[in-house]
């Protein structure tokens, strides 16, 4: 008899033991299969971020119009090109660690990039910006003070951007996936000193012929007797900074 029952709960132990195996090989399987279908869906979305660029806050039909009455042959395509050309110029004068690439930068902005430049030499790390591509360029505002006129830029930009230590290891982002950002580039108008005379400011320029001041940024001629204003125009537009908006 007791031969018997060792033999019932051998087998029932057996049983048991064959369900569990078959339970938790299932419930292995159903995690690995999630895990692999995790693995997947966080791929793809990682895909649609490398290609997707980032929105942009495009202003430019609320501003553009006040910048053009304020400085009438303002031309936002031109300086739209001439922003997307300094901004790729600053991140390959990064790359290259070599502040001489960057094009149509003000002294500011060049002691910007030089800075950048002395600090990656000094650590021994090099930062590439590679396959550089500016998807969309807007204005994001406009400000006028203190005699001070500034156009915000912002553009979304994707490419390969990562950083080397001296070893040539890795030490941040990807030499195989490309990031997308956004960079905020700064449009100033401003005042060109050695074209003052008698300490005039940008403030209170006034008519050279009847003495009216001339009120409009920008103006050409006299708005009170129509005189030409071209020869005290005191300010030019300089790209001044820019700063990547994380």
């Amino acid at each position: 008899m007791e031969h018997s029952i060792t033999l019932v709960l051998v087998a029932l132990g057996a049983v048991f033991g064959i369900w569990g195996f078959c339970f938790l090989r299932r419930k292995i399987r159903a995690v690995l299969y999630s895990a692999r279908v995790l693995g997947k869906a966080l791929e793809q979305q990682a895909d649609r971020l490398e290609e997707t660029p980032k929105s942009v806050s495009g202003m430019t039909k609320v501003f553009l119009p006040q910048i053009q009455r304020d400085f009438p042959e303002f031309n936002w395509k031109e300086f739209q090109q001439k922003t997307e050309n300094m901004l790729k110029s600053a991140l390959r004068a990064i790359d290259a660690r070599d502040e001489a690439l960057l094009v149509d930068a003000s002294e500011e902005l060049h002691r910007q990039i030089s800075l950048r430049v002395a600090e990656l030499k000094e650590s021994g790390q090099r930062e590439y910006f590679r396959n550089i591509a500016i998807h969309q360029t807007e204005i994001a505002h406009y400000q006028k003070e203190g005699g001070t006129c500034a156009i915000l830029v912002q553009s979304a930009v994707g490419c390969l951007h990562y950083t080397e230590n001296a070893a040539g290891e890795l030490v941040s982002g990807s030499r195989e996936r490309k990031v997308q950002t956004k960079y905020n580039t700064e449009l100033v108008y401003i005042q060109d000193a050695a074209l003052l005379q008698d300490g005039a400011t940008a403030v209170g320029v006034t008519c050279p012929n009847c003495g009216a001041p001339v009120t409009r940024l920008g103006s050409k001629f006299c708005e009170y007797c129509g005189s030409g204003l071209r020869e005290i125009s005191v300010r030019v537009w300089s790209i001044n900074k820019i700063a990547e908006i994380l």
